[in-house]
């Protein structure tokens, strides 16, 4: 078997035990069977190829996996402005139909309107805030809520 392939079955090898392990070392080895199955391919000689595989995968190890790393592990980024306000709860002022209402959100009112266009949310009921859309929120509530009269 050449050598070019051999390279390429265990590029393919370390990449299918990092999709399974999930560590990123085996995947950055793999990434470095491949740099060695393409010297292979060039045609240089064993000792190249095997120092092509050290090389790459000490810089692998040893530079790329602490970045993804710290990556990784850093908290997801803090959300502000009318995003923070999604998921939260609220409590109506008015009653919340699809021609419009109030509702409290943390220590802000806002207009609002159910999410669902055939609900009617009562005053004083807690709701989810399901999205923001310019200056008004869409609820859903959290008890339960009416349909109108004639509405199916």
């Amino acid at each position: 078997m050449e050598a070019w392939i051999a390279w390429l079955l265990l590029a393919a090898l370390l990449g299918v035990a990092e999709l399974l392990t999930l560590t990123l070392a085996l995947g950055l080895l793999a990434v470095a069977a491949l740099a060695a199955g393409l010297t292979a391919a060039a045609g240089l000689p064993v000792g190249l190829q095997a120092a092509v595989f050290a090389l790459v995968a000490v810089g692998g190890i040893g530079v790329v996996r602490p970045i993804a790393r710290r990556h990784v592990r850093q908290p997801p980024k803090m959300r502000s402005g009318t995003a923070a306000l999604v998921g939260r709860e609220a409590v109506t002022l008015t009653e919340v139909s699809r021609a419009g209402g109030r509702v409290r959100i943390g220590g802000e009112e806002w207009t609002a309107r159910p999410y669902d266009p055939d609900l009617v949310i009562p005053a004083g009921a807690t709701v989810d805030v399901l999205a923001i859309e310019g200056a008004t929120a869409l609820l859903y509530p959290v008890g339960p809520a009416r349909i109108p009269e004639g509405e199916p």
